[in-house]
């Protein structure tokens, strides 16, 4: 993600803001009006743009790392680098998963080799939306490359730590485990 593109959606969103929040004791006519709906169309065209330029720099990094990836109705780049022979991950679910997360110039955000695997219900649990979607595409024992857009990952704040804002970032899973209940998972 470009610095640029991020400033430039932050500056008009604050721009936006600020000229909706003005309330001055001056004429209105001295002031060009701005309707919600003009508002709300600026900000729709920015993220399509923002999207768009998400888009390009997921197709170049694939086309630079000669990765033969897939692509989901959403957005999503992934490829199965394992094929498992478990049952596929379902809505309900609870998944078992290791990973390591990482943005496109390779910088290492996280990994669970360190603190193990982490369980989540699938559709259900405080996880990134691209990561329901990426689980429901493998089966136990399956390990994957997804290459998440930031609107299905930690968005335009990203994840206040390690994740910047507006990153595009790569899950490596393996799917250890799909199980029904919590009993069976290790605490």
């Amino acid at each position: 993600m470009k610095p640029r593109s991020i400033n430039n959606i932050f500056i008009f969103c604050v721009s936006a803001l600020a000229l909706i929040g003005c309330n001055t004791d001056e004429p209105r006519k001295k002031h060009p009006e701005i309707s919600q709906k003009e508002v709300n169309n600026g900000l729709i065209n920015s993220h399509k743009e923002f999207l768009l330029q998400q888009e390009d720099e997921i197709k170049q990094y694939v086309a630079r790392h000669n990765y033969d990836m897939q692509k989901t109705a959403s957005g999503i780049y992934y490829k199965i680098n394992e094929h498992g022979k478990g049952e596929q991950a379902k809505v309900g679910e609870f998944a078992s998963v290791s990973y390591t997360i990482s943005l496109l110039d390779g910088t290492v955000c996280y990994d669970t080799k360190n603190e193990g695997p982490k369980q989540f219900k699938v559709g259900e649990d405080e996880v990134e939306s691209g990561v329901h979607e990426a689980v429901q595409l493998m089966h136990v024992g399956d390990k994957a490359t997804f290459i998440i857009p930031s609107n299905l990952a930690n968005g335009l704040v990203g994840d206040k730590d390690k994740i910047p804002p507006g990153a595009i970032v790569i899950y490596d899973i393996n799917l250890l485990s799909v199980t029904h209940t919590t009993s069976s998972l290790a605490k």
